[in-house]
């Protein structure tokens, strides 16, 4: 089965680190794009006290994460990463607040070789309802960030993906309503 990654799971350590393998582009992952969905800002997980630290993680309980919308005519980039059925199991813990979606007649490859792969199934995570209300309670309270460390990583991993897909990336996810802040989770 293909998952197409839109944040996170675009940085080959971060899908690695889920897969139990360094994935290798060309091979275990290509540069693709989606119809029909835009990213957003609106996933939302509450952090319990004390399990959050920097110098900001007094005011954060809930920690936003990328998330995607339907949109009829848009297309958002992103990856295309083979896995295998064990590893789709650890990928759905990761995206335990996330349901898996069909799209495989919305997926174009754009890391087509001469033959191009064939793509039987492909799915994308998006988030429940559940955690879209978490980020947004949160955001409301002004008790929501962004971690630093998860914003640098989606960015460095489109910046490095393909030459413009660093800038597509930033150009096609609207600005957070929430703040990236200096915490990291313990």
């Amino acid at each position: 089965m293909w998952v197409f990654g839109y944040g996170s799971l675009v940085s080959p350590a971060s899908l690695g680190g889920t897969l139990g393998r360094i994935p290798v582009r060309g091979v275990d992952f290509l540069a693709a794009e989606i119809q029909g969905w835009e990213r957003r800002w609106n996933y939302g997980m509450k952090v319990q006290p004390g399990s959050l630290k920097g110098p900001d993680a007094e005011r954060v309980q809930v920690i936003v994460a990328l998330g995607i919308v339907e949109a009829a005519e848009a297309w958002m980039n992103g990856i295309l990463a083979v896995v295998h059925p064990d590893e789709l199991e650890r990928l759905d813990a990761r995206e335990r607040h996330y349901d898996r979606v069909d799209v495989t007649d919305q997926i174009r490859v754009l890391d087509e070789g001469p033959t191009g792969p064939t793509v039987h199934r492909a799915v994308v995570y998006v988030p429940r309802q559940i955690a879209i209300d978490i980020y947004e309670q949160a955001q409301a309270a002004s008790n929501a960030a962004i971690e630093q460390r998860y914003w640098d990583l989606v960015d460095g991993a489109f910046e490095v993906l393909a030459p413009g897909h660093g800038e597509r990336y930033r150009a096609t996810t609207p600005a957070p309503a929430v703040p990236v802040r200096n915490v990291s989770r313990v």
